[in-house]
């Protein structure tokens, strides 16, 4: 998604000012999301300024949010991370992808399994929600299962608020670099079918057994079947929703209806 921009840093007073003016016309506003994609990268000091900002301007805000990639919890220290909630900074987006660690270096991701589970818990241990994403044929046809058994693993040793689903894919300009980092791992990648996902998603949803309820959602754009429920309760249900689009391929939505 950032590959045509450049990363860089809205001076606090330009966010200020942005925040200020905005306030004149949408005064109502109940929910914030910091952009863009590396927000919680600045320094706590200017976050937590942007925050009280924010909750000064906009009387009636419940919620604000930002993306959290993998070095961002491990770089804050658990007192930043408690101050940063307690300014009001209460949801976090984190893509999980795949608990699996080859995946993790195939797609770059910058992280190990134990590091996300490291970053993530000190998150949730400052009593931050975070709502996790998965990727669905991320491991292909050949690791498929050793993809959703890690990912499992590792969303049954925290506390997540939210657990969401993405399909995987591949747009044509980067679909020969994507093998390429495969094959430097001595992986083969073979997409997987539709049919196939859905077995993904079942045994993934088979095996959440997370430390607390957690809000289960595959209604992303790019999914082909859109579910929601609560896991573990929703378990059966949600199976059962599964079982009837794998012999019924016309509850799946179109293709041509999907995208990212």
């Amino acid at each position: 998604m950032y590959r045509d921009k450049t990363f860089s840093e809205k001076s606090l007073q330009q966010v200020l000012n942005d925040i200020s003016s905005i306030a004149q016309s949408q005064p109502h506003t109940r929910r914030v999301f910091l952009a863009d994609g590396d927000a919680l990268y600045r320094d706590t000091d200017t976050l937590l300024e942007i925050l009280r900002a924010l909750y000064h301007h906009f009387p009636q805000l419940e919620r604000v949010s930002s993306y959290a990639l993998p070095n961002n919890l491990l770089t804050k220290t658990q007192a930043e991370l408690l101050a940063l909630k307690k300014a009001g900074l209460t949801l976090l987006y984190y893509g999980i992808e795949t608990g699996n660690a080859t995946l993790l270096k195939c797609i770059t991701k910058g992280a190990t399994p134990e590091k996300m589970k490291t970053g993530l818990t000190k998150a949730l241990d400052a009593g931050m929600d975070v709502s996790a994403t998965v990727i669905l044929g991320l491991g292909g046809k050949h690791h498929w299962q050793e993809h959703i058994q890690q990912t499992a693993e590792l969303v049954n040793d925290l506390a997540l608020t939210y657990l969401s689903t993405l399909q995987l894919t591949l747009e044509g300009e980067i679909e020969s670099e994507f093998l390429d980092k495969f094959a430097r791992q001595g992986w083969q990648y073979t997409a997987q079918t539709d049919a196939d996902l859905l077995q993904e998603q079942a045994l993934l949803i088979s095996l959440i057994a997370p430390k607390q309820a957690v809000v289960f959602r595959s209604n992303h754009a790019s999914n082909a079947l859109p579910l929601k429920g609560i896991l573990p309760d929703d378990r059966d249900a949600l199976l059962k929703q599964l079982n009837l689009a794998a012999d019924d391929e016309t509850k799946l939505i179109p293709k041509w209806l999907r995208g990212l």
